[in-house]
């Protein structure tokens, strides 16, 4: 399965473990998270590595910088192989194994959602003081009069028309949510949903509720370098 997704076909080519990946990787600065072993893992083809992988914390450290990229001089994208496991962990719901794999219902239900009703990755008025307290006092000001802020550089925000922060017409979104089903986007979403449920139903929680996605999006008890 992991073989089949293009981004492996087009990430893969001739790893060396040369280590050049890791030695630029800001996420191996931090954490204990190595791209040359990940690689060598897929490359190994065992299905036991990469199942490991799967359930791990590891592969959700990567900061997706795509810093790897241009300095492989095999060509290689360590990145790309890292998105591909990503969604296979989902797909085969064993993204709920590790802590930061349970983080992405929130993502899911923040910038998922926020794609899905609106067509962009974060809106104002969803990026709630109250769930964000490192934004600080000046947000709290800035969300509480967004209409007077933003108003100030652009007339139609949240309103039809051109423009930044303009809100899409019922065609374009309802051309955005085919590419969603299209591309699989739509069922994966459902995969998260359904994974996260019965996990945190066997966790002690009422299914995956508003506690539970608060939990996952607040905690986190990885410890860095």
């Amino acid at each position: 399965m992991l073989l089949e997704d293009v981004r492996v076909k087009e990430g893969l080519k001739a790893c060396m473990n040369c280590g050049v990946c890791t030695a630029i990787c800001p996420a191996a600065e931090f954490y204990d998270y190595d791209p040359r072993q990940i690689i060598t893992a897929v490359q190994s083809r065992s299905d036991v590595e990469i199942e490991r992988l799967l359930r791990s914390e590891t592969i959700w450290y990567c900061g997706q910088c795509m810093s790897c990229r241009p300095r492989c001089p095999r060509g290689n994208t360590p990145g790309y192989i890292i998105q591909a496991l990503r969604t296979l962990s989902q797909r085969l719901g064993l993204f709920v194994e590790s802590e930061k794999g349970r983080q992405q219902l929130a993502i899911k239900r923040t910038i998922g959602h926020n794609i899905w009703n609106s067509g962009y990755c974060l809106v104002p008025r969803t990026i709630d003081p109250d769930k964000h307290p490192e934004q600080g006092t000046v947000w709290r000001w800035v969300f509480d009069h967004d209409k007077d802020v933003y108003g100030r550089f652009t007339p139609s925000y949240g309103k039809e028309g051109a423009g930044a922060l303009r809100k899409f017409d019922e065609k374009t979104m309802g051309e955005l949510h085919r590419i969603f089903d299209i591309s699989g986007g739509t069922a994966l979403f459902e995969d998260i949903e359904r994974y996260s449920d019965a996990k945190a139903r066997e966790m002690g929680y009422n299914g995956a509720d508003e506690e539970y996605m608060n939990d996952v999006f607040t905690k986190n008890t990885m410890e860095i370098w």
